[in-house]
């Protein structure tokens, strides 16, 4: 569960940043100084919650490594093996699974801007 929680926060986090990333880069030398000031702001700060995020993705994947660790004791290998992939299966699953709602979230964002332009 802890897994969950931490790998869509750093997905999460690493979404939002790309998005400021490309409001940052969309704006023009024209725009006002607040609003690069504004956007640098939230850079900083999701720069500085993405690292710490991952330092917790650290410490969750130790912990998960002593569980694994305590599971090999009393599990026979097959089903090790079973429960390994399910670990690493999940995390890849998640990843892919938030990945795809940042991409339709992005390409809706695309849509809605092409459509106002028209």
């Amino acid at each position: 569960g802890d897994l969950d929680k931490v790998v869509n926060l750093v997905l999460s986090l690493s979404g939002r940043l790309a998005r400021v990333e490309t409001a940052l880069g969309s704006l023009g030398p024209q725009a006002p100084a607040e609003d690069k000031l504004v956007l640098r702001e939230k850079q900083r700060l999701l720069v500085a919650q993405l690292e710490d995020a991952k330092e917790l993705k650290e410490h969750v994947g130790r912990r998960e490594e002593a569980v694994g660790a305590m599971v090999a004791r009393y599990l026979p290998a097959e089903h090790l093996q079973d429960y390994q992939h399910f670990i690493k299966m999940k995390s890849a699953l998640i990843a892919e699974q938030r990945e795809l709602e940042e991409k339709i979230k992005m390409g809706q964002e695309h849509l809605r801007c092409l459509r106002e332009s028209l």
